[in-house]
């Protein structure tokens, strides 16, 4: 299993809309991506540097690779760059 953990510093501009719609596009690729196994989005609440946080797993880095390059995804990923300053993310197996 790969855990793929993705956090995002974003724009001040429209900055708590942004992550929610975000999170409303991450979630909605539950279902139309057969490749995500478990993903879930979160919303800094306690202030901190990044505001969103992403957290999913797939079965291989094959998959991982799939998701990464789903056309559903690529349009979350174009929505997400335009809003954001920063981006960290871990990928790593679960054994």
């Amino acid at each position: 299993m790969i855990r793929h953990v993705v956090t995002w510093k974003l724009k001040q501009e429209n900055k708590a809309e942004n992550a929610q719609e975000i999170k409303n596009r991450l979630c909605a690729l539950v279902g139309k991506i057969e490749e995500i196994k478990f993903l879930e989005v979160g919303i800094n609440e306690n202030g901190g540097e990044y505001e969103v946080i992403l957290i999913t797993s797939f079965e291989s880095f094959d998959d991982l690779k799939t998701y990464d390059t789903h056309p559903e995804h690529q349009k979350v990923r174009d929505f997400v760059k335009s809003v954001v300053v920063d981006r960290v993310a871990v990928d790593y197996e679960i054994k």
